[in-house]
């Protein structure tokens, strides 16, 4: 067995690993990194077709977003007879998802704002499809490829991260000893306001391998869910007294559905006035219906929450309507978290943060040199008059709003992964989706605290023997 990374592992981008176990090929995962274009943005499939003896017999997705399955239709067009396993309700979020994002490449490809083809046209998505083998938690699959000799089966565990999400536990055999595997990805050992915490295998596993996207944020292991509501609550509920709007970027998947959670909450308890309006636009009210199609069939606190209970306002389209819109307190839950240009969440921070009663609360992680994480760092300086440059065209603004980060990841802080792995007692561990400085924290802890352990950092197209 080996273990080869196919994107990036330096920073957090375009998630996909390739795992050969006897002479079958799996791939975990196939993503594209959000920040880039292009062929840019895939993992390098070629690393594969290098190697004649190598082949993708199958593909488990573990949850739809982009930066864990924005590749699978190229996956599936360079290895067309690739099976791909998810849950049924992350195939139900690629039927939205995956055509959203064929119509956003060729618009922008249209428009001039993009030199770069297409990766794919929607046509294809409905073809493609057909190769989607779904299952449910904790019932076992079989992953044994068409040249494979003994039995590979797989099983997924609720990750809690967003809806669908799953960690891959595998058994196998080699050398007529049976192995275990266990494959996290995103995953979120703590409940969130939708979401409940993960699950994992009972039984020791010999490999694990681990997330790390907060392996490098001491202070997420330091503050609790409970202390940033409360703040999160007192600063709307400030900024809208004083006559502002809100502007809250969030992940059209996931991040979108808890935070309206967390709003109606704060409607219901009387912190926030009831009539505050909500502005929402695009795909993540698509996915808002499928939460609720999917809340008895799927993991929930309370299943008889509903996303589309809580009143919203679609964003209006024209220019004048938006900026009518703004000069009343409300709240715009708008993609992209990282505010990456071109995107809504981007466009209406360019009008908002010239005006000191207005407010960007920004809920999750901002990559560095996103425009949100500049965002972060403008705010931060201190300087009487600072400047943020949002979108490189448009150039630096002057930034007089209110800039606020808040701490509601759907990942696991790096203490709670070091507490799955005392969990799951493995014999070695691959540590992977993090940027450089997380990986390290996290194989200098385990080092420490577990000597007896394996530890690998992957590099990019380096095959690992495990």
């Amino acid at each position: 067995m080996f273990f080869v990374a196919l994107g990036s592992t330096d920073e957090i981008g375009a998630s996909c690993h390739f795992l050969k176990i006897g002479e079958t090929g799996l791939i975990l995962d196939a993503g594209a990194d959000p920040e880039a274009e292009g062929t840019e943005s895939l993992p390098d499939l070629s690393i594969i077709r290098k190697n004649l003896r190598w082949y993708v017999d199958h593909a488990i997705v573990s949850h739809a977003h982009h930066d864990h399955v924005g590749a699978l239709p190229v996956l599936i067009r360079e290895f067309p007879h690739v099976l791909v396993h998810m849950t049924s309700a992350t195939r139900d979020l690629l039927d939205i998802l995956l055509p959203a994002s064929a119509r956003l490449q060729r618009r922008r490809q249209r428009e001039g704002s993009s030199v770069h083809e297409p990766l794919f046209h929607e046509e294809e998505l409905e073809l493609y499809s057909y190769l989607y083998l779904t299952h449910d938690l904790g019932t076992d699959f079989d992953l044994t490829g068409i040249r494979g000799g003994d039995r590979i089966t797989g099983r997924f565990f609720a990750a809690g991260h967003i809806l669908g999400a799953a960690g891959l536990h595998l058994r196998f055999s080699e050398g007529g000893a049976e192995r275990r595997l266990f494959y996290t990805s995103d995953t979120n050992m703590r409940p969130q306001s939708i979401m409940p915490g993960g699950e994992y295998p009972e039984e020791p596993v010999d490999l694990l391998i681990l997330e790390s996207t907060l392996g490098a944020d001491p202070e997420a292991e330091l503050t609790t869910r409970k202390t940033e509501e409360k703040r999160f609550a007192e600063d709307l509920k400030r900024v809208l007294a004083r006559g502002g709007a809100v502007l809250i970027p969030v992940f059209a998947l996931g991040r979108a559905q808890e935070i309206l959670a967390l709003i109606d909450s704060f409607k219901h308890r009387g912190i926030l006035p009831a009539e505050t309006p909500v502005y929402t636009a695009g795909s993540m009210r698509a996915v808002a219906d499928l939460y609720d199609k999917t809340r008895y069939s799927t993991p929930r606190l309370n299943p008889e929450f509903q996303v589309f209970g809580v009143e919203q306002r679609r964003l209006p389209r024209s220019e004048a309507m938006k900026l009518a819109a703004l000069s009343e307190p409300g709240i715009f839950l708008l993609s992209s978290g990282m505010m990456f240009e071109r995107t809504l969440s981007n466009e209406l921070a360019q009008w908002m943060i010239e005006r000191p009663e207005n407010a960007i609360l920004l809920v999750g992680f901002a990559r560095e040199d996103s425009p949100a994480e500049r965002l972060i760092r403008a705010a931060a300086e201190g300087s009487d008059s600072p400047e943020v440059i949002l979108d490189r065209q448009i150039g630096a603004q002057p930034l007089r709003c209110e800039v606020q980060q808040y701490r509601f990841s759907g990942h696991s802080h790096r203490r709670d992964l070091i507490h799955l792995v005392e969990m799951l007692r493995p014999d070695k561990v691959v540590v992977v989706h993090g940027d450089e400085k997380a990986r390290a924290w996290l194989a200098d802890n385990m080092r420490f605290f577990y000597p007896h352990i394996e530890i690998f950092l992957p590099e990019l197209g380096v095959p690992i023997e495990l």
